[in-house]
């Protein structure tokens, strides 16, 4: 039987709630829920956290104010980004470079955040789309997880979190390749938590409704009043979400108090993909 966590797993200990002594290696999060997901513990002992971002080379200097909370040490890693053509797949230049920067000992959080989307109808997306959709998204992730692992095993009680979205789970107009990616990141999830279990790596992914961000403003800005009363009605809750409400997700699936949820898919999505139908309430008089 695999061990438990170590760090605080008795019920009821301080250290179970706590991210004390975690170090983690991020993608993306420069902006959207991914860029507060990285950054959500300020409360769980966030200055006893290191946080190791990771961009493409020639992007803007610095780690984005609010990466892993007030007080948590910070540096940013550089990586070639993916180049992709239609004729093959992309050239990994960057996974050597990774390599070398990434020589901690001792990793035990994996936050797996680069996405991005190109929203328009399946049949005129062009092969070059589909390619850069598909090594940004999905081959990202699964690449840095090879890279990661090493790192993970290591730490002896490692856990991965992908950022996936509720269109990997159910039909959702955002565009037909971003939805793949995802679907493919929900299955990938539940992979590596049953071959890595054996090293005691956790790995989950948390899938967002729609959230108030700078990457989703240009669809549900004012012009578009009528979309985001669709998405309003459609959800129980009677809300979009808040960028807080993916990372306080996140951090607890890093905390030893998640440490026997591995494989899962966990929706944060005001009820959304549980609606089959329901008339939405009725608004307030006065």
């Amino acid at each position: 039987m695999a061990a438990a966590e170590t760090s605080g797993t008795a019920i009821g200990a301080p250290g179970r709630w706590a991210l004390h002594g975690k170090t983690a290696l991020v993608t993306g999060g420069t902006r959207g829920p991914r860029h507060r997901a990285c950054g959500g513990g300020g409360a769980s002992g966030a200055g006893r956290r290191r946080v190791h971002m990771l961009t493409e080379r020639g992007g803007a200097g610095g780690v984005p104010q609010g990466v892993g909370g007030q007080g948590v040490p910070r540096r940013r890693l550089r990586l070639r980004p993916l180049h992709a053509g239609p004729a093959g797949p992309p050239a990994r230049r960057g996974r050597r470079p990774l390599r070398r920067q990434a020589r901690y000992p001792r990793k035990s959080e994996s936050v797996n955040n680069v996405g991005t989307n190109i929203r328009k109808p399946t049949i005129e997306y062009s092969a070059e789309e589909y390619s850069f959709l598909m090594a940004t998204n999905l081959e990202s992730a699964y690449h840095l997880c090879q890279i990661a692992y090493p790192l993970l095993k290591n730490s002896g009680s490692g856990s991965i979190v992908f950022i996936s979205s509720v269109c990997g789970l159910v039909g959702v107009f955002m565009g037909t390749i971003y939805a793949m990616t995802k679907g493919a990141m929900n299955q990938l999830t539940k992979n590596l938590a049953c071959e890595w279990a054996k090293d005691n790596i956790r790995a989950n992914s948390v899938a967002p409704w729609c959230i108030i961000t700078s990457l989703t403003e240009g669809i549900l800005e004012d012009k578009n009043k009528n979309l985001l009363e669709q998405v309003v009605n459609r959800t129980p809750l009677g809300r979009v979400g808040e960028p807080g409400e993916i990372s306080a997700l996140v951090a607890f699936l890093y905390m030893p108090g998640s440490s026997y949820i591995t494989g899962q898919t966990i929706s944060v999505d005001g009820g959304t993909t549980a609606n089959g139908f329901y008339p939405p309430k009725p608004k307030a008089e006065g």
